[in-house]
C-alpha cells in the first residue's frame, strides 16, 4: 500500500511557502496527520571560473545565522529555471556565463516538504554591467562577501564544516559527479 490522503487543509501561506496539514493513512494502513512545507521551485549555481574556482558567497541567513557558506541560489520566482539560475548568478554574485550545464532536479528535505532545486554549473564568467544593482540584491539579501575558491578547497570546506548548507553540498557533489572528480 502507498500513502493515501483523505483530507487536506492549508495551515499557512505566505508568497514563498505553504504549510498544509493532511489526514492520510500511512502505507501500513494506520491514520495519520502528515505536516507538509511546499516551497518555490528554486535553483543552486556552481559557477567555475577559468581557473577552476567555485564562486562562493557568504550570507546571513534568518534561520542560522550569519556565516552560511554557499553557492548562488534562489527561488525560481516562476521563471524558466535557467533563467532563474541566470538571474541568481547576477543578483548574488555579479557575473554571467557563456556556458550553462544543468546538472540535475533534486528533491530537498523530502520527508516534510516538496522543494524540487535545479541545478546548474556555470563557466565562462564575466562580470555584469550594472555592478551597482548587484551591490544593492547583494545587501539586501544579507551577502557580506562573495569569493572563489580553488574546486578541490570548495569540497574541502564540506569536509571540514565550513560549508554546511545541505543544498550547496548536493550542488557541489552533483558538480564534482559531471566533471569526474568523483566516482
Amino acid at each position: 500500500m502507498t500513502w493515501r490522503t483523505l483530507s487536506s487543509r492549508v495551515a499557512y501561506r505566505n508568497p514563498w511557502i505553504t504549510v498544509r496539514e493532511d489526514q492520510v493513512l500511512a502505507p501500513d494502513g494506520s491514520p495519520a496527520v502528515y505536516g507538509v512545507v511546499e516551497l518555490r521551485d528554486s535553483v543552486f549555481v556552481v559557477a567555475l571560473t577559468d581557473d577552476d574556482e567555485v564562486v562562493l558567497v557568504t550570507t546571513d541567513r534568518y534561520t542560522t545565522g550569519p556565516g552560511s557558506v554557499e553557492v548562488p541560489a534562489g527561488g525560481g520566482e516562476g521563471q524558466d529555471p535557467l533563467d532563474a539560475a541566470r538571474r541568481e548568478l547576477a543578483e548574488e554574485a555579479g557575473l554571467t556565463a557563456r556556458e550553462w550545464t544543468h546538472l540535475g532536479t533534486t528533491e530537498a528535505l523530502n520527508g516534510v516538504a516538496r522543494a524540487v532545486e535545479h541545478v546548474y554549473l556555470a563557466r565562462g564568467l564575466t562580470p555584469v554591467a550594472d555592478g551597482d544593482a548587484t551591490a544593492h540584491e547583494q545587501a539586501a539579501e544579507g551577502i557580506s562577501a562573495v569569493r572563489t575558491v580553488p574546486f578541490a578547497d570548495a569540497l574541502a570546506m564540506v569536509r571540514t564544516g565550513e560549508v554546511r548548507d545541505g543544498e550547496t553540498i548536493t550542488a557541489l557533489a552533483l558538480a564534482a559527479l559531471h566533471l569526474g572528480r568523483l566516482r
